[in-house]
């Protein structure tokens, strides 16, 4: 079985950047199907562009654009890119970088997909660190990475709490329409009263109702800024936003740019 190299991944690799205890990379897939393999270290995989099908020894993942895995080193797998372009993005982390933060390394064990908004706004927004800062990026990328840890964490604790039925469901409901619905009609899908659904959101989903629901609709957005031929107007409808400025002023409260520069930094070509 084959073993990845740190910083190796099948494609044709528009950047790498190495810092102390990370190296990040931007992956344009070429491969028709990457077979059975392994790689050096625990890493993520974020699809920015097109999808991918990945199997492991448990399950098998089909990811989309924003979609998020984590990888244990050890664990095996392969992936099939689909037919269109698929790009990705890559952090993987050395065993030092956990012991620097106190990182408890085994909080995720084999493969796992990861469907937080919260973490996968994080991890544009370590994308967007790399493009921006580079070598230079190194405090901001690891602040971003605790929090991601940190959110982990937090579910891995809970995961053994008997949670409602409704969560599950609501989360399903929320990903398939995160903009028509209003409270009472949720509430009663949900058999349960609005206020309690208000109240108990924030336990479960750590965050409001309202939050949860732009972050996914933002998450919809970003793989659409790069198609340059979508104009920023477009997108925001395609997204349930109601113009162009309240798209705009939603995007830079989560990524602290517009998406204009965003899309440019998504299209931007560098030398490895």
């Amino acid at each position: 079985m084959n073993r990845s190299k740190t910083g190796q991944f099948y494609g044709t690799t528009t950047e790498t950047v190495c810092l102390e205890g990370l190296t990040l990379t931007d992956t344009e897939y070429s491969q028709e199907k990457v077979d059975w393999h392994f790689h050096e270290k625990d890493y993520f995989t974020f699809i920015l562009q097109g999808g991918m099908l990945e199997g492991n020894k448990k399950e098998i993942y089909e990811c989309t654009s924003g979609g998020l895995l984590y990888h244990n080193w050890q664990d095996a797998h392969y992936n099939i890119p689909s037919k269109k372009f698929t790009r990705g993005f890559h952090v993987e982390l050395e065993p030092g970088w956990f012991a620097t933060y106190d990182v408890n390394q085994a909080l995720t064990q084999g493969s796992i997909k990861i469907p937080n908004p919260r973490i996968r706004t994080l991890m544009y927004n370590i994308f967007k660190e790399m493009k921006v800062a580079g070598e230079a990026g190194q405090l901001g990328i690891d602040a971003l990475l605790i929090r991601v840890f940190s959110i982990l964490g937090k579910k891995a604790e809970s995961a053994d709490d008997k949670k409602p039925k409704w969560v599950a469901t609501l989360k399903d409901l929320l990903y398939a329409d995160a903009t028509n619905w209003s409270l009472p009609d949720l509430a009663r899908l949900l058999n349960i009263h609005p206020v309690h659904l208000s109240r108990e959101f924030p336990k479960h989903f750590h965050t409001t109702l309202g939050e949860y629901t732009r972050a996914i609709r933002i998450q919809r957005a970003l793989p659409l800024l790069c198609d340059p031929s979508l104009s920023l107007t477009e997108i925001a409808f395609q997204c349930d936003f109601a113009d162009q400025s309240h798209f705009i002023r939603s995007f830079r409260s989560y990524y602290h740019i517009t998406p204009l520069n965003y899309r440019r930094l998504l299209l931007k070509k560098r030398g490895c």
